[in-house]
Parts: C-alpha cells; structure tokens; sequence
C-alpha cells in the first residue's frame, strides 16, 4: 500500500485531471469522438436544474462505459440496514457501546459492516445510517452507493481506497468523502475498525461560518482530491451496487477504475482532522459544540440539519469561572458519538477508542460522576487537551439502533449509572 500520492487541494473545486497526457477534451465535454479512443461519461451527483452553486456533476473519459455490465442479482446482506422502518423500538435511553473486536474469520470494507443506527427514508432521500466496518482483508471487488454518500471515519488501520477518479489513502485522524453512485475499493493492511456515516440527504457541504468570519473551522484548502489513476486489469469484476435499501451483483466485463482523465466538481475527498481550526471562549462559558461542525447536510429546516459532522480535537480550554466540560443537557437533535483515540474529556472512564453512545432528541446526558468532581475544583489555570480525537454524527431525526446494535454483545447495560452518584450538593 503506497503512502507517495499525489492530491489536489480544495473542497467543491472545479478540478481537472488527466493519467495519459491529451486524454482530456478542451473546450467540450462530449466530443464526437473523445481522445485516445475512450468513452465520455457525465456522473451527475444533483439535478440538472440544481442552482448552479449546488450543482455536482463530474465528466469522465474512460475505457469501457459503465453500462457494460451483466445483470444484477440480489446479495444478501444480513446486517447492512436503512431507513429508520429497519431499527428497532428503543426506550428513550442513553446508550453506550464498548470496542467491538475485529472477527478473525475473513471480512473485507462490505462484508464487515455492521449497522449500528437508522434514521430517515432511504427512498424519501432523507436521514443517514451509521455503521462500524470490522474488515481484515482487502476487497477483491467493487462497490456503488447509489443510496448515499459516505464519510469513513477511520478508527484502527489506514484505507486505501481505489475510485473511479483516483485513489486516496486515509489514516486514523483523517476522514474520506466518497460520493453516492462513485465506485470503489478498499484496500485494508491488517485488523481494521471504522466508523461510516451513510447519508441519504443533501450532500455534506462546509458549514457557513457567520460572525467567525471567512476563516476557520474546516478550511477548504485542507481537502484533497485524488489524480486521475486507471487500472490495466483484464478479466470480470464482480460489482456491488447498494440500491433502494439492499445490495445487488452483476458481473462486469473489466475493471471499472478504468477513467483516464476527468474534470468536475462530484469528487472523492480525504481531510486530515489535525488542519481543523478549532474556536473557543476566550473568556468565560462553554460554546455549542456547533463550533466543531467540520461538514453539514442540511435539511428543509435553516440551520436544523440532516447530519452534522463534529469532532473534538485537541484544543486549549482557558475559561474563567467556567465549568469546562460539556455542561449538561437535553438536545432537539440526536447525537451519535465514537471515539478515534484518547479520552473524551466528559467521560473519563467506560468510553474507550472504538466505542460509541447514542443520545437521541431530549434524552438526558452530560459528564459522569468522576468529570463533574475533578471539573467542579479543579484550579482554571490554562489547560490543553491533547492526544484526543472524538467526533460526533447529529441529527435532526431520532436514531433507531439495530438489532445487532441492541443485542450484538457490545452494549453497556450499566452506562446510565456513570451518573447515579451525583450529589446533591444543594446549600439552601
């Protein structure tokens, strides 16, 4: 697995990129006959008539169009779900998962998924699903998504990730960006946990950014797209294409990483989570989290998103007179938190990298016991948080968790007592 790739900087860029010099048209997209014998392809990742600031479209010039497939059959899949109608009815409250291990039996990118959450409508275009991937071997096939986009949170083992338009590595501490209805492959080294948020929404975009100004936050300079790269690989491919909530198969004739040269702006993206330019009080009270948004998927409702995409890096706390972890609170949205590496300053103890908590709409949650104590004394002399990464997948519809979630082995049915003993330290 090579780490020497080349990138292009920029999120929602116009990019252009060619792997044969020539193969790409200037001043056409459709060009009677394209360069080098190839074919011309538009994937169009919005409606035409999208305003010209959303629209998402990419031309490819490839090999072997990819309509040159055998018929699809279905695949099943026993725990990749959709759509909140696939959860399970859930009592409103706090769950927490521990690390789930990597089986050792065989499992690549789509065999080792596990849906954990569901929201939404997959056909109604509307929520996201959240899934851990358990993988220990590369993937020997491709895969299309033409439910949703996917943002891969890498938790243990880096991905290398073959696209249509060129190949990305992605580490722990950074995250890829694959578009709805782009092929792929995954490509593990070892033992490998991540974290997938499927979006069936309005795809994620850069937050605005408002009073902060034109700068912070996810800068878009810091996303990188890859070069055009194709496969000389003769021989039938099997291809995977996830389609109106299940999986199907077909055979293509040869392997679909065949583009030579493409320019648009629907592009696959990596973004390395230590460029995140992290704001916060310089004076006294703890921020919304709203000011960890890396990329947002907007609803129907301003400012009520589909799915939000937050981290928690590491970061200085300064505040006067502030208790500084997260206060506690009952949330309109529902929060779906992992942990990539290091400690979640607002629970110390139980939540460990590679697990995850669900807080749904209105349920209850905040630091546990052992947070509240040390927070409550503590002397506010400055103080950074180092070596941390957790994030957080909100969104405005409740989360229903699976039944693999709920009865998979991985649920800690003690989590709600983090909070039993808390005092009532009331001075009337």
């Amino acid at each position: 697995m090579t780490s020497d790739l080349l990138y292009q900087s920029g999120f929602a860029n116009q990019f252009e990129s060619e792997a044969r010099p020539g193969a790409l048209p200037v001043g056409r997209n459709s060009p009677q006959r394209p360069p080098q014998g190839l074919y011309a392809e538009l994937l169009s990742g919005s409606a035409f008539t999208a305003p010209r600031a959303e629209n998402r479209r990419t031309w490819m010039y490839r090999r072997q169009p990819s309509v040159v497939a055998g018929a699809y059959a279905p695949l099943p899949h026993a725990h990749w779900k959709c759509g909140a109608a696939a959860g399970e009815v859930a009592p409103p409250d706090p769950l927490r998962w521990h690390p789930v291990p990597v089986p050792e039996a065989p499992a690549d990118f789509i065999d080792g998924l596990r849906t954990v959450a569901v929201n939404g409508d997959v056909q109604a275009q509307t929520g996201c699903a959240v899934h851990l991937v358990l993988a220990n071997r590369s993937m020997q096939r491709a895969f299309v998504n033409a439910d949703g986009e996917m943002l891969v949170v890498p938790q243990q083992g880096a991905l290398s990730i073959t696209t249509e338009l060129g190949r990305l590595r992605v580490a722990p501490g950074e995250i890829a960006l694959l578009p709805r209805g782009l092929a792929f492959r995954v490509d593990v080294e070892g033992p490998t946990r991540a974290y997938v948020c499927e979006n069936h929404g309005a795809p994620f975009r850069l937050p605005e950014l408002g009073p902060i100004g034109s700068n912070g936050l996810a800068n878009p300079r810091d996303f990188l797209a890859p070069v055009a790269a194709f496969e000389d690989r003769a021989g039938p491919v099997e291809l995977v294409k996830k389609f109106g909530g299940r999986l199907w198969r077909a055979q293509v004739r040869s392997t679909p990483f065949d583009v030579v040269a493409w320019h648009g702006n629907l592009v696959p993206l990596k973004y390395d989570t230590a460029r995140f330019m992290t704001l916060g009080s310089i004076s006294f009270d703890h921020p919304d989290p709203s000011i960890f948004t890396v990329l947002t998927s907007p609803s129907d409702t301003p400012g009520t998103a589909n799915c939000d995409f937050v981290i928690f890096p590491p970061r200085w706390l300064v505040m006067e007179d502030t208790f500084r972890p997260p206060w506690y609170h009952r949330n309109l949205m529902s929060e779906f938190m992992g942990l990539v590496h290091g400690q979640y300053d607002a629970k110390p103890e139980g939540f460990r990298p590679g697990g995850m908590s669900l807080h749904n709409s209105m349920v209850p949650h905040g630091p546990d016991r052992e947070a509240h104590a040390r927070a409550s004394q503590a002397e506010l002399a400055p103080h950074k948080l180092a070596d941390t990464l957790a994030f957080m997948f909100e969104s405005r519809w409740c989360f229903q968790p699976t039944a693999w979630a709920l009865q998979g082995g991985a649920l800690d049915t003690a989590y709600a007592g983090c909070w039993a003993g808390l005092p009532d330290l009331f001075e009337p």
